[in-house]
């Protein structure tokens, strides 16, 4: 029999690599969180702006295939035209009609709209399914 003991096969401590001295760990966490704070605020800053911004103020169901929305669009260069997606739906939120409107450029920043939507069965609701700053050549007047 061999006269070893177990304290001699295992070390006593349990990690036996180098040891980080806590004032180290604590600088450590202090600069990782500063870092992940600052890459936190560089992307909700980016994805913040928005450069245009929609809303259904109100809609009329005109008959049974012809819903009027009535959009509200601010956007940040009022000198520059923008082309909105509204669309109307149906009671059990399927979409029914759809129709791009080109807001032109205007002198304020904000503008009310009406714009009718034609549909393939009766409309329920209408909304805005987005806006953005590049119109197709099509909707832009000659």
């Amino acid at each position: 029999m061999s006269s070893t003991s177990v304290h001699d096969r295992y070390p006593s401590s349990r990690y036996p690599g180098p040891r980080v001295s806590t004032r180290g760990k604590r600088w450590g966490f202090t600069v990782l969180g500063i870092v992940a704070g600052l890459v936190l605020a560089f992307v909700l800053a980016q994805n913040n702006s928005a450069p245009v911004e929609s809303e259904v103020v109100a809609f009329d169901i005109v008959d049974d295939e012809t819903i009027d929305i009535q959009l509200k669009v601010t956007r940040d260069d009022p000198s520059e035209p923008v082309v909105c997606v509204i669309r109307a739906r149906s009671k059990d939120g399927s979409e029914t009609g759809r129709r791009e409107v080109l807001i032109p450029p205007s002198e304020s920043p904000t503008v009310i709209i009406t714009s009718p939507v034609k549909t393939s069965q009766r409309p329920g609701m209408g909304d805005v399914y987005g806006c953005g700053t590049n119109p197709p050549e099509y909707l832009r007047a000659p």
